[in-house]
């Protein structure tokens, strides 16, 4: 399939959600790469991921592509029901970083290598925005890549939890782009 992918011009292989296949990348990745496979492998997470499960893939992903959902436990817990989620999001993106760096771009603007966080912004600041920025700033580096996103739009149960019942504001996502360059975060794509 990642051959498929390469012949039909792909930039690169992109693993959504891979954690739980971890095992059977790292078997099927030599078979293809001895086939001629070359692209970029992006590893595509929710960003609750152990440093243990990272550090086996330290040298093999090339691009990884985590997000940064809350930075309130409570909150992760109440609005996802997974506990200890800062923590663990944050000892994986700082793994992440240590392996590939701060984001790479070639001559058309296509990632090659690096570290690439994604943000959604909820409503009422529950993603904990202004936590997020900081702790990529402080602790991660002032050129990390950050997606900031404003897509978040409610449905099914987000109905019952009155502040997930509405999409977010224009105010609240400039609030969010501001935290952002006040950090000293400026490689911001802002959807």
């Amino acid at each position: 399939m990642m051959l498929s992918l390469q012949a039909r011009g792909c930039h690169n292989i992109n693993l959504v959600s891979p954690t739980h296949v971890v095992p059977f990348i790292l078997e099927a990745l030599p078979l293809a790469a001895n086939k001629g496979l070359f692209l970029p492998l992006v590893y595509n997470t929710g960003g609750y991921d152990s440093v243990e499960t990272l550090e086996l893939l330290d040298g093999v992903v090339d691009i990884y592509m985590p997000d940064m959902k809350y930075a309130d436990e409570k909150t992760a817990e109440r609005l996802s029901e997974i506990k200890d989620y800062p923590r663990m999001n944050k000892a994986a993106v700082r793994e992440m970083h240590r392996q590939v760096g701060d984001l790479q771009l070639d001559g058309q603007g296509v990632a090659q290598r690096g570290l690439l966080v994604r943000h959604l912004v909820l409503p009422e600041r529950l993603a904990g925005t202004g936590e997020v920025v900081r702790f990529l700033a402080r602790e991660v580096s002032t050129d990390t890549y950050l997606n900031i996103m404003a897509q978040y739009h409610p449905c099914y149960k987000a109905y019952e939890i009155p502040p997930l019942a509405r999409p977010v504001s224009e105010s609240e996502f400039s609030e969010a782009i501001a935290l952002a360059r006040q950090q000293g975060l400026s490689r911001l794509d802002k959807h």
